[in-house]
């Protein structure tokens, strides 16, 4: 049977975003404890490993998989376009681009800019959004208001309405974790 991706492929990316995120952390649910955020970087390329070796769907799992784990480098870490694209090509660095939300724009127009540049983009870009959405529809942080926990799950749907059409599995899997955020509200 063929290998559906490339371990090499797999861990430079890897290795690439263990660098750049270095340091950085995230709060768990209950505050008490924080983790490294590589964490969400290797759940959300799960999510989408997942997805694609259920169901394949012609998406091509090494472009894939560099873009779901580089998706956070170019947003939150000081890495740039051009270092990016000198590692991975401008393909990759792209989708990352869009996956990223323009800081330049007020906050209530940073995701639906993102999701139009996200469209502009092959299925595989689209498939690696759902899978990091999926993965943030956890139990969100103790400090969250409920009106934040509002906004949370309603621009989940707005990312389910623009892309869901990238993979059947991904976007069924991303409609019940918003049905199953609700616990939270």
């Amino acid at each position: 049977m063929p290998a559906l991706w490339s371990q090499e492929v797999f861990v430079k990316a890897w290795e690439y975003a263990s660098i750049a995120h270095h340091g950085q952390t995230y709060s768990t649910p209950s505050a008490v404890l924080r983790l490294d955020y590589l964490t969400h970087v290797g759940a959300v390329a799960m999510e989408l490993m997942h997805g694609l070796a259920t169901d394949q769907q012609g998406l091509d799992f090494d472009y894939a998989l560099q873009c779901a784990l580089l998706h956070d480098v170019l947003e939150d870490t000081p890495r740039t376009y051009s270092e990016l694209a000198a590692e991975f090509g401008t393909q990759i660095t792209d989708g990352v681009a869009a996956l990223s939300k323009n800081p330049d724009l007020p906050r209530t127009e940073q995701m639906l800019d993102s999701l139009k540049r996200i469209q502009q983009q092959p299925k595989e870009v689209w498939a690696v959004k759902l899978a990091d959405r999926i993965n943030n529809l956890s139990a969100p942080p103790a400090h969250w208001t409920s009106e934040r926990k509002l906004a949370y799950r309603a621009e989940a749907q707005v990312i389910y309405d623009h892309l869901h059409s990238a993979h059947a599995l991904l976007a069924a899997r991303l409609q019940q974790k918003i049905a199953d955020y609700a616990q939270y509200l």
